[in-house]
């Protein structure tokens, strides 16, 4: 996608990290250059602040998230183990919102997100 498309509340890809974009800004054509738009964004998985400056016509990555429902076989310190509820497959992460974490027990349903092969747990179900 282009840069210029993007506004804020939007995924974008940067440095390898998806992030989900909390300002956006932009700048008119000058007499020297093209308009350049000034992206801050906040990563999915690590919550830190990552930033972008280019050309609005400037093509960025923007990641697919595949949004699922799962359920949470066991809990073990930070490692979770969680079955998928239309594959049946079963794979670990660590990855939670911290807000949900003291909610979460075992045989309960969650949503995760799968983006960029990472996957990550943001609300508990029910």
């Amino acid at each position: 996608m282009d840069l210029g498309s993007l506004k804020v509340g939007s995924y974008i890809v940067i440095d390898g990290e998806p992030c989900r974009i909390v300002s956006y800004d932009h700048s008119k054509p000058g007499k020297h250059g093209s308009a350049k738009a000034r992206v801050a964004a906040m990563g999915v998985f690590d919550g830190s602040r990552h930033s972008l400056v280019a050309p609005v016509s400037a093509n960025v990555e923007v990641p697919l998230i595949d949004k699922r429902g799962g359920q949470l076989i066991s809990v073990a310190g930070q490692v979770l183990q969680i079955m998928d509820l239309e594959t049946f497959e079963v794979f670990e992460t660590s990855a939670v919102e911290d807000e949900i974490r003291d909610k979460l027990n075992q045989g309960g349903e969650v949503e995760y997100w799968k983006v960029l092969e990472r996957i990550k747990i943001v609300r508990v179900k029910g």
